[in-house]
């Protein structure tokens, strides 16, 4: 089937991207976002335990499966943050340059004000889902049905919120300041002034402290598969988030909880970690195989995989800044890396995933999952928070679990702290490469971005602080009299 559909399905893509580029595929007002077709805010859905569930599962499908017609459903949380936030680092080069504005605003750093996709593809679904996770919180909280255990209330109100700090994370570290929206009170969320970033990471915190003392410790949830998010996923997000806001201690007790829960956990082989509940996997979201747009595939696998693997041309491959950045010998480099010549030259793309347009198949098995969170960042994050807190030998031996694992030989203990720092910056580059935009907010938390990425000759002169954030959607602003635009938009 694939063979066949080869071209038509290559066409269909690039038909996609200009589709976007030039606005037909509209952006919504977001913060007072319509309740989904199937009103999960209505008492009915909360009256009993499966019901229950069943509105808490449809978010993660809304979050991870294409839309029935195929496309329009691509968005922050099935690889839009890794392509654009890619584009907008130094890690992805989009193969069709200026003859695609709208994308390529985002990988020289001009991104305007009436760029569309920052709002259909990041801000608009981030807060759909927060909408969402909204209306289980508040439903599970009034329903008075005996049906609904309070076992099972206690657990999906944790998901929900759950949910809820993991779109705000990525809402605040894309735009700054945003909107606080935690009710779906339409008198409460509709004219939402920005809150600032200090209070949106409380928020988050507090969040993801409730949802872990709501959530199981196990799997049971999702039947054994890594899908749905438990404890540990609650545990591994809030060590991510005390790094991002300077909280070291914190970071490496959270992290710390989950490296050492090696009864659930532990480093998987390199071709390994993608695959479905793979022991490195903390939390991973399950796709609809039968979606006649990408079958079995991930999204993120099937845009960014040439078709065919060899040959085709890449919509987005590696950047020469990534590939000279590896170390002789590193096998993550083998793993993770594969290349294309399509008869322009040779160009390198991440292989991460390894099922794409080229190889779907509708209604397969699905092997891989798309992995949202997993522990190989948790022994990252603790030897940054180590080496900022002076525990350099600590820090030295968490880097060198990851090194081992990729085949280089292990750093000298005899490090300084500024060599380890920049060793985990190296680590993390490597690592996360292609993966949910680490790169590009780990310059920006470094304070690095602009002078790392001015060095680049398709960027220099255009990076500078403003571009750091995106800007708020213009749909949003004409709508809402409270919001305000970032800065240089």
């Amino acid at each position: 089937m694939q063979n066949n559909n080869t071209c038509k399905k290559g066409f269909a893509k690039l038909i996609y991207l200009l589709l976007i580029a030039i606005g037909i595929i509209s952006c919504k007002k977001l913060v007072s976002v319509s309740p989904p077709i199937n009103t999960i805010t209505t008492t009915q859905v909360f009256s009993n335990d499966v019901t229950a569930n069943a509105a808490i599962a449809g978010i993660y499908s809304s979050m991870i499966n294409l839309s029935s017609r195929d496309y329009g459903n691509d968005q922050f949380s099935n690889g839009y943050t890794t392509l654009f936030g890619g584009m907008s680092s130094d890690e992805l080069v989009f193969y069709y340059g200026s003859a695609l504005p709208t994308y390529y605003e985002f990988n020289n750093n001009s991104l305007l004000s009436s760029n569309g996709i920052v709002g259909t593809n990041f801000w608009a679904p981030a807060y759909s889902d927060i909408y969402n996770a909204n209306a289980v919180i508040e439903g599970i909280a009034a329903s008075t049905s005996v049906s609904l255990h309070d076992s099972v209330k206690n657990e999906l109100t944790g998901e929900a919120k759950f949910i809820r700090a993991f779109c705000y994370f990525y809402l605040t570290n894309l735009f700054g300041d945003v909107p606080l929206a935690l009710s779906v009170d339409f008198n409460q969320i509709n004219y939402l002034s920005r809150t600032p970033q200090s209070q949106v990471y409380a928020q988050i915190i507090q969040d993801l402290i409730d949802a872990q003392s709501a959530l199981p410790s196990d799997f049971s949830v999702g039947s054994g598969e890594r899908i749905r998010p438990n404890k540990w996923a609650a545990t591994a997000l809030l060590a991510r988030v005390y790094l991002y806001t300077d909280s070291f201690a914190n970071a490496v007790t959270q992290a710390t909880a989950v490296i050492n829960n090696s009864s659930l956990f532990g480093l998987d082989t390199l071709n390994g970690i993608f695959l479905a509940n793979s022991t490195e996997a903390i939390w991973q979201l399950q796709q609809n195989t039968s979606n006649n747009g990408t079958g079995n595939a991930t999204i993120e696998g099937y845009w960014i995989l040439p078709n065919p693997l060899t040959t085709g041309s890449p919509i987005w491959y590696l950047s020469s800044q990534l590939l000279a950045s590896f170390e002789t010998g590193d096998q993550r480099k083998t793993a993770w890396i594969d290349s294309t010549n399509d008869g322009t030259g040779t160009y390198y793309y991440p292989f991460k995933y390894k099922i794409g347009s080229s190889n779907y198949e509708v209604g397969g098995t699905a092997t891989e999952y798309y992995m949202m969170l997993r522990l190989a960042e948790q022994y990252l994050i603790r030897a940054e928070a180590e080496a900022a807190l002076g525990q350099i030998a600590s820090a030295i031996a968490d880097l060198n679990v990851i090194r081992t694992r990729a085949g280089l030989s292990p750093l000298s203990g005899s490090l300084t702290q500024t060599q380890v720092m920049a060793a985990v910056v190296q680590e993390r580059r490597i690592e996360l490469l292609a993966e949910w935009g680490h790169r590009w907010l780990d310059l920006k938390r470094w304070g690095t971005a602009v002078s790392t990425l001015d060095t680049i000759s398709y960027k220099a002169g255009n990076i500078n602080t403003n571009q750091l954030v995106w800007p708020i959607p213009f749909s949003d602003l004409k709508t809402d009299p409270n919001l305000t635009q970032n800065a240089g938009y």
